[in-house]
């Protein structure tokens, strides 16, 4: 589990924001208590919200907890990071947590499917492959094709792991038959190949290069429009408490926090 950060930045002031102390402020006693909370006395709610994201959501949701424990004095919001797939055998597992965040539709589905989800999942952002090559791309990869040009060796994420998935669909519009020279857990471990200088490319978010852009460089290809991933939220069946969870679902997705992950560049749904 990662624990937010000390927030590091100024809290921005928003609508959104104050609605989100708002609900805090509301918890009663129709909410299950999280360990050590809530408090309802006037010194505010204490709670400890759980969530669950996928790898590719770490950098934002990072700075969207911080920013949200900062609007919700009292809250503390701790995360798993990893495959969405994974994440969501944990959850069906019965594993406690919160608040889901999962790369593509499909795999929220197996939480939905299970019974885990306390509301309709929403869909946040989107995301979009690109190929990421170590800085100066010394393969000269410009498209999918280079990446089965002899000796040319290619990271690739699992397919039951959302980004994998999708870039099986954009090889298949391609008509590409890529063999990876590994098949990675999740986004950020492909990613990891090209910036120890494993591989010469990988598929991987848009998102996730820019994030390191100091150490990759990102080639855009047409056939990612084809495998483009919605990224949907949920409250969990199993939230300590409701309320909170609901309010950082609700704060993920307004201007404030759209705004963190549009810099990123994930895209609005």
């Amino acid at each position: 589990m990662r624990r937010a950060p000390a927030v590091p930045h100024p809290v921005r002031t928003s609508a959104v924001g104050l609605v989100a102390v708002g609900l805090l402020a509301g918890c009663g006693s129709g909410d299950r208590p999280a360990p050590g909370g809530p408090d309802d006395s006037a010194s505010g709610v204490t709670a400890t919200l759980t969530v669950l994201a996928a790898a590719s959501l770490t950098d934002t949701f990072t700075q969207i907890g911080a920013e949200f424990e900062a609007a919700n004095p009292g809250v503390t919001v701790t995360f798993s990071f990893a495959g969405s797939s994974q994440l969501a055998q944990q959850i069906t597992a019965g594993a406690p947590a919160d608040v889901f965040a999962a790369a593509n539709p499909a795999t929220m589905a197996t939480v939905v499917a299970a019974g885990d989800a306390a509301d309709e999942p929403v869909v946040f952002v989107r995301n979009q492959l690109v190929i990421a090559v170590p800085e100066g791309n010394p393969a000269r990869v410009t498209g999918l094709a280079d990446l089965t040009a002899p000796g040319v060796k290619v990271a690739l994420c699992a397919e039951a792991v959302p980004c994998g998935a999708a870039a099986r669909t954009a090889l298949d519009a391609a008509g590409n038959d890529l063999v990876p020279v590994t098949l990675e857990r999740d986004v950020r471990a492909a990613l990891a190949k090209v910036r120890i200088g494993e591989v010469d490319a990988a598929l991987v978010y848009r998102t996730d290069t820019a994030a390191a852009a100091d150490e990759v460089d990102a080639v855009e290809f047409p056939e990612s429009a084809q495998a483009i991933n919605d990224y949907p939220i949920v409250t969990l069946a199993q939230a300590a408490n409701p309320t909170v969870a609901r309010a950082f679902v609700a704060y993920v997705r307004s201007a404030v926090g759209q705004a963190v992950l549009a810099e990123a560049g994930f895209q609005s749904p």
